[in-house]
């Protein structure tokens, strides 16, 4: 692969082609990609969207929002570091191009900053909710209708290739969706593979799936504007990851290992000497101990760990990215970056703990549960009177439902693979609070 080609500026329905000497440096193409996500309803409701404890009131809890906003920070500078190091080496990027330390920064950025935007309410067990009421649910009549690829977009629902559909659908009088740059889109997906074969390596690249059936053809014009390279596995092809799309599952890695974890002391759920012992082990050779054993607070002595962990694990996923350049643009780098890192056993001793105290706490499994009942609700709800629609059986029940949800989603589409995708997608967009209500309003229980 090669940077002038994976650092593509073009946007969908472009004709001509943008070259960076020819940008305006008071607003560059990348920096409008950002502002098209931060600007986008889809982004907004990822304020009321979890990132660890669903539905929490508590003011301190991160959601998804500001995960994202903090992955974002984090994926600049990762981007930044890492883009001063590529420049240095391959200097007529900058003298034939144009391109700048910050065009580095801007891409991860962006890409950090959409990478939940298609997570479902309810956490990751919504993700599992929707798949589980196609694949177990009352939505597994429609496998005999569906080709064995389209069923697996819907049993195996995936956030990441949500985020991809949302960014990129076309709807009416707004072509191309958020029309982001095809470089930004590279590096926003992860997992540059439709949904089967299913992890047919141990890559990290196949752990799971980055476009649904709808939005293939879409990828297949970015991957190939992009240059990513192209290989065929059991009969089918996928693609190797953008280069920067390491940086941007870094920065995530970083977030959740730290943020995470420190919601969990901040929710009790850890007791906060323990946890601080935690990152006192990563950071330990970063310590300035006089200003360390200054401060009076627990919470300023978080801050502060936080803040060296942080940079620490920033430097070093850069690191390793610039250690193995050549291998990512060959396509024969498979792991994620903090799996290489020189703390990778601290940060698993951190995520450990934050699996046995936080993710498998009994609020997190509750209202998981309450999750799984919401979402199959109204996925049955949605489903089943679309499909009355078209057979011609649509009680009085169902037309109201569809009534009451005109323009949402594509249930008069002819299409069942159209249809079943978009009534996914649209579930998927709701927040916690309007997925609780809608369940409510639907089972009678609020009028």
């Amino acid at each position: 692969m090669k940077w002038e080609q994976l650092l593509s500026l073009k946007r969908y329905g472009d004709t001509n082609k943008r070259l960076r000497k020819d940008q305006d440096e008071t607003r560059l193409g990348f920096e409008v990609d950002y502002d098209r996500i931060i600007f986008s309803s889809a982004f907004r409701s990822l304020q009321d969207k979890t990132q660890v404890i669903p539905l929490s009131k508590t003011s301190f809890v991160h959601t998804r929002l500001t995960h994202s906003l903090e992955v974002s920070v984090v994926g600049r500078s990762l981007g930044r570091v890492v883009g001063k190091k590529i420049l240095e080496k391959h200097p007529y990027l900058q003298e034939e191009h144009g391109y700048q330390v910050n065009d580095f920064g801007a891409i991860v950025a962006v890409a950090s900053l959409a990478h939940d935007i298609g997570n479902p309410p309810f956490g990751h067990s919504g993700e599992k909710a929707i798949g589980e009421y196609f694949k177990t649910g009352a939505g597994k009549q429609y496998k005999s209708s569906l080709t064995p690829k389209e069923y697996q977009d819907l049993i195996d629902f995936e956030g990441n290739a949500n985020g991809f559909k949302i960014v990129t659908e076309s709807r009416e009088g707004v072509e191309g969706g958020l029309r982001l740059s095809y470089a930004t889109l590279g590096a926003f997906t992860k997992y540059p593979k439709e949904s089967l074969p299913k992890k047919p390596t141990k890559e990290i690249a196949h752990k799971k799936f980055g476009y649904f059936q709808s939005e293939r053809s879409f990828f297949e014009d970015v991957a190939a504007e992009v240059g990513l390279i192209k290989r065929k596995i059991e009969d089918e092809y996928t693609y190797c990851r953008h280069p920067l799309a390491f940086l941007v599952e870094a920065a995530d890695d970083i977030c959740y290992t730290i943020i995470d974890f420190e919601d969990g002391i901040n929710l009790g759920l850890i007791e906060e000497e323990y946890a601080l012992e935690y990152l006192i082990n990563l950071v330990k050779g970063a310590i300035n101990t006089a200003k360390y054993n200054s401060l009076s607070s627990t919470a300023d002595r978080l801050s502060y760990l936080r803040a060296l962990a942080i940079n620490t694990l920033i430097q070093e996923a850069a690191s390793v990215f610039i250690a193995n350049e050549e291998k990512i643009l060959s396509g024969e780098f498979h792991q994620a970056l903090i799996e290489k890192s020189r703390y990778e056993a601290q940060i698993e001793d951190i995520l450990q703990l934050s699996r046995d105290k936080i993710y498998q706490s009994q609020e997190v499994i509750e209202k998981e549960i309450a999750g799984y009942e919401i979402l199959a609700t109204l996925l049955d709800r949605y489903c089943t009177a679309a499909t009355h629609y078209h057979t011609g059986a649509s009680s009085n029940y169902d037309k109201l439902i569809l009534k009451s949800e005109e323009g949402n989603f594509d249930y008069k589409n002819e299409n069942l693979y159209t249809r079943l995708i978009s009534i996914s997608n649209y579930v998927a967009s709701l927040t916690d609070g309007n997925a609780l209500l809608k369940y409510q309003k639907i089972r009678g229980l609020k009028v």
